[in-house]
């Protein structure tokens, strides 16, 4: 018998997402609509000019959003992201230890809104996003 997306997601554990754990990501804390989540950047995270990609900043701040809004939900309750947009302000280089703090600014029956700040450790603001999360 398939598998639902209901069914996969209410099956999981409350863990590091895979991606997360690939990608080598660390929950540093996450409750009341709030998450900060930390990684160090290595030399496969980086683009050909040699700066972090993108869409690492992308996986960080969808994480931590991600992470902040699951905080919210009522028990056998899940949700997604249906919208991401980010800014990117700073390049991240290898080795840089990136933080993204996370925040729940809207939640109502079926959609939140989320917004996430990265910085580097020098406390310099590298990215900046917000995503719209669905109920389901």
């Amino acid at each position: 018998m398939k598998k639902t997306l209901r069914d996969h997601l209410t099956a999981r554990k409350k863990t590091t997402a895979p991606v997360a754990r690939l990608l080598g990501m660390q929950i540093i804390r996450q409750g009341s609509g709030e998450a900060v989540v930390r990684m160090t950047a290595r030399k496969t995270h980086l683009n050909t000019i040699g700066t972090v990609h993108g869409g690492i900043l992308c996986d960080l701040s969808d994480a931590a959003m991600g992470y902040a809004f699951t905080t919210l939900l009522a028990k056998r309750r899940v949700g997604m992201t249906v919208e991401l947009k980010i800014n990117f302000l700073k390049p991240a280089y290898a080795s840089d230890r990136l933080t993204a703090w996370a925040r729940v600014l809207s939640h109502g029956k079926t959609l939140c809104y989320v917004e996430c700040t990265v910085l580097n450790h020098c406390g310099d603001l590298v990215a900046r996003a917000g995503s719209t999360c669905k109920i389901l």
